[in-house]
């Protein structure tokens, strides 16, 4: 059986008494001081940047596992399964915030997801940035946290228009935002289609069932998602649909039929196929290592 994996919201990480705010940001140093009984992995219900400046370990966000470098960013979505184990020394910035940090005064309900740093499926969730980048990086969430801690009037305004700040410099760091030929339409499209199938990878599976909803042909959404991706179309949706069963496998006490039945397979024995098709074991096996790996991290934790 697996071990429920918890979920924290900002709320269990600032306490009850500072609950009411949707941003926080903060060393990483002075986090995990004040944090040491969070429990690895986790989830969490608001969305996270962290940028390392200096120190080592490793930290794993949805079954890949990154050794931490200096210049190195990460950034989350809600529901993301993460853990880490940092070396002494290591320093950076946390930064967590709630979607309703923005659509509080935006009307548009996807306008964090349009950022391509929040994407869990067509890329990695850490890049290395260049030292030009992170230099301005730091210096902002610096800034950022100084603005944080002090008693200013219209704080949240500023720290709003910071946070935006930072969310296209690190956006432009992206390996899409550096295709050539890619139009603005295009990645518009390419980003309706991962939104789509955030929304739709349970019950549609095939590339053409999005191409419609995007009034495009199958050819056209293919080729456009080579060009920029790598991967093909159908590959995405799959990827997504894999991600979501080793979830499950990891974060549920649901047995291996009832994921079948949630993701809209036929039945356990299509689902077992499809799984081991792509991970290259079953999901028995998948959740059986998961628990072992995960108790032999803990308790390297623990004597460490």
């Amino acid at each position: 059986m697996a071990k429920k994996i918890p979920t924290y919201s900002i709320c269990n990480l600032l306490g009850a008494d500072q609950c009411v705010t949707e941003f926080l940001v903060t060393r990483i140093s002075d986090f995990v001081k004040a944090n040491p009984d969070i429990q690895f992995p986790h989830r969490h219900a608001f969305y996270q940047i962290v940028l390392f400046v200096e120190g080592g370990g490793t930290h794993s966000i949805d079954f890949q596992q990154f050794q931490v470098k200096p210049h190195q960013m990460y950034a989350m979505g809600p529901g993301q399964i993460h853990g880490w184990e940092f070396e002494p020394g290591t320093e950076g910035y946390i930064i967590n915030f709630n979607e309703s940090f923005f659509t509080a005064i935006c009307h548009n309900p996807n306008f964090v997801q349009e950022f391509p740093l929040f994407n869990s499926v067509s890329s990695s969730p850490a890049i290395l940035l260049e030292t030009e980048c992170c230099d301005e990086a730091h210096a902002l969430m610096e800034k950022m946290l100084r603005e944080f801690q002090a008693d200013n009037a219209f704080k949240q305004e500023i720290l709003r228009g910071m946070l935006l700040q930072l969310m296209v410099l690190l956006s432009r760091q992206l390996p899409l935002e550096t295709v050539t030929g890619i139009s603005r339409h295009q990645r518009v499209v390419l980003r309706n289609f991962e939104r789509l199938i955030e929304t739709h990878y349970r019950d549609k599976r095939l590339p053409r069932d999005y191409a419609e909803m995007l009034y495009i042909t199958p050819n056209h959404l293919n080729a456009l998602v080579n060009s920029v991706i790598g991967k093909p179309a159908g590959e995405l949706i799959r990827d997504r649909v894999v991600l979501e069963a080793k979830r499950l496998l990891v974060n549920s006490d649901m047995t291996i039929s009832q994921i079948a039945d949630l993701l809209n397979f036929e039945d356990n024995a299509y689902f077992t196929r499809f799984f081991k098709k792509y991970t290259a074991m079953s999901p028995e096996v998948f959740r059986q290592e998961y628990v072992k790996n995960s108790a032999v991290a803990e308790v390297g934790i623990i004597t460490s």
